[in-house]
């Protein structure tokens, strides 16, 4: 089945004789029994609820997993998969991360026992270099946030499976629509679903998806003993966006790629990050392993006034954290998203008082570039 196809129809299961075209939200926190040691195959909704159950069929489907998990928030789920490592192991990981991810990595679990080697991702023998006897994981962003850059998934899939790690990849940027990270190799898929999954900018959700059974069946403990579950109502919400799912995402990138050579042509504009321009390092990469390119630009100003007179004087664009709703959003990583990643680090990999970051929205190409006109006094 076409993955448009499975958007809109997901798994296929029915839950009531109603003939309900939307799939009812089931809101109760728990299910009788029919009998003794009998079930109706839900007891308590943080286990499992018919809603919640319907919209992580519909994503393991479009990720090809076995099987996925719905929590209340990207962190969540985040927080969850750190649960499979133990005190003294290590995990490799992108050093150009979401910054609440690098806040969790540093500001949770080390206190917990485990340790990070941040690495550029993009470069196979970074990788290999940081891997000691306790490497247990690789955790890849692709694109990563905000610097857009991309990894070879099925390159690092090959070097967790020489050496016995899980490969772990956020695909939230391109979302399953885009790229399929285990049909590459990936061992556990992240989301926030508050992002492209949603995309409506009115609920929080996240995702673990899981290529095999014996990962799946690990995390479906962690996840019924730590009960971070989305609720049904916001179950609905995220089944309800990825409906749109394809053909947001199709219009968001046509847009993106407008938006991004109209950007490049400005002289108060220093440098654009684009994974869907030819001049982008990893563009060839991008082609290789997934279908589309995506609508997530960040650019960098001339300079940092320029910068903050561009976030001031947007009046379309709103000038707001998160990204890959309906409505278009610049971020200043700075003093957001990345507040808390240590200075130096966010330096090494660019980002300064000059970068932004753009979530490009359904509003016409012709009405962003002319608020980003505006803004910039061109």
């Amino acid at each position: 089945m076409d993955i448009q196809t499975k958007c809109i129809h997901g798994d296929g299961a029915a839950y009531d004789t109603t003939g309900a075209v939307s799939v009812p939200i089931y809101q109760s926190a728990t299910f009788a029994h029919p009998g003794v040691g009998r079930s109706t195959g839900f007891d308590y909704t943080r286990v499992q609820n018919p809603t919640r159950e319907h919209l992580e069929k519909t994503v393991a489907g479009l990720e090809n997993g076995v099987d996925a998990m719905a929590f209340a928030s990207g962190m969540a789920a985040i927080g969850t998969l750190l649960e499979l490592f133990s005190p003294g192991d290590r995990i490799v990981a992108s050093d150009d991360l979401y910054g609440g991810t690098h806040r969790y990595f540093y500001g949770i679990s080390v206190k917990n026992g485990l340790s990070f080697d941040l690495v550029n991702t993009s470069n196979l023998d970074e990788i290999r270099a940081a891997l000691t006897p306790e490497t247990k994981a690789v955790f890849v962003e692709t694109p990563t946030n905000p610097m857009m850059q991309v990894s070879d998934i099925a390159a690092i899939a090959g070097i967790c499976r020489e050496k016995g790690l899980l490969l772990i990849v956020d695909n939230t940027f391109l979302t399953p629509y885009f790229q399929r990270p285990i049909d590459l190799g990936a061992d556990i898929i992240v989301h926030s679903g508050t992002k492209y999954l949603g995309g409506h900018n009115d609920t929080l959700a996240g995702f673990l998806v899981a290529g095999g059974k014996e990962v799946a069946e690990r995390l479906r403990y962690i996840y019924k003993t730590v009960g971070p579950c989305l609720a049904p109502f916001d179950s609905w919400l995220i089944l309800r966006g990825i409906k749109t799912l394809a053909i947001r995402m199709e219009k968001q990138q046509e847009t993106a790629l407008l938006i991004a050579q109209w950007l490049t042509k400005q002289k108060k504009i220093k440098a654009v990050h684009y994974v869907g321009l030819p001049s982008h390092p990893h563009y060839e990469i991008s082609k290789r392993q997934a279908s589309g390119f995506g609508a997530m630009i960040s650019f960098e100003a001339a300079d940092a006034p320029t910068a903050v007179r561009l976030l001031e004087r947007v009046r379309l664009i709103r000038y707001a954290e998160s990204l890959g709703g309906v409505e278009s959003l610049i971020t200043y990583p700075l003093l957001q998203t990345h507040a808390d990643v240590p200075e130096e680090q966010r330096l090494k990999i660019g980002i300064t008082d000059r970068l932004l970051r753009l979530s490009v929205g359904l509003e016409s190409a012709g009405d962003l570039i002319s608020d980003l006109s505006a803004a910039l006094g061109e």
